[in-house]
């Protein structure tokens, strides 16, 4: 067992009038992960402290959270990943606090249902009266995109977002475009290219790299956000 310190922001809007920093000391093994840490302090020293988590196996992606400066699942980081037993623990960036780790994902939600045309009705407009074959280069188009579990690591961590145009639609909503722009079965691409052929969707891209590093389930973002742009410039 190693004995760890965890630094964790809280801020609960109801009663506090700024956001300030917890500390809590608890003992751990190498291989617990961070969100056992914390339900470990949730359950035996601070019952107060917010954050989501349910299916624990970066399945769901819903305990997204900053961990010692960089956002991550808490539930796939271990404690022997990281070369230090003090650990700092904020929310997502970009994303407003609810309370304490838990932040509101709305608005990264929103930003997904912009890429669809007739506002979101038209989710998958195959032709579903038969069986429509694709070749496994077809496949191979769109396969890192189905991968996304939606958990917005991506979007919090990328600097256009955090730190040049707020307005852009984020990593996560260009990415979920390329799997239906790409997909050899749709039947719309041309509304749905439109959507994000603009300074604030594809373009909105300038390619740090950032969402590509962080992404949990190793989805190569970046290149497909790349594939993308091609697609739409080649027409």
């Amino acid at each position: 067992m190693t004995k760890l310190h965890f630094k964790i922001l809280r801020y609960n809007p109801k009663k506090d009038t700024e956001p300030f920093y917890q500390d809590y000391e608890l003992e751990a093994k190498e291989n617990d992960r961070v969100l056992d840490c914390l339900n470990k302090i949730r359950w035996e020293q601070d019952p107060t402290l917010s954050y989501r988590w349910s299916c624990g196996h970066g399945i769901c992606g819903s305990d997204g959270m900053t961990i010692n400066g960089e956002a991550a699942l808490a539930c796939q980081k271990l404690v022997k990943e990281y070369d230090s037993t003090s650990f700092t623990i904020e929310p997502l960036g970009f994303f407003p606090i609810i309370k304490d780790l838990v932040v509101d994902m709305e608005g990264f939600f929103d930003r997904m249902k912009k890429i669809h045309p007739n506002n979101w009705t038209s989710i998958n407009p195959v032709d579903i009266s038969r069986e429509i074959r694709q070749s496994i280069n077809e496949h191979d188009e769109i396969k890192e995109a189905i991968k996304c579990i939606l958990c917005g690591v991506c979007t919090a961590s990328c600097p256009v977002n955090l730190d040049e145009d707020p307005e852009y639609i984020g990593p996560a909503a260009v990415l979920r475009s390329q799997l239906y722009i790409m997909d050899s079965r749709m039947k719309d691409i041309d509304k749905r290219i439109k959507k994000v052929d603009n300074p604030q969707g594809v373009w909105g891209c300038k390619v740090y790299g950032k969402c590509t590093i962080v992404c949990p389930k190793n989805i190569k973002v970046t290149k497909k956000i790349i594939d993308l742009k091609r697609y739409i410039k080649e027409g």
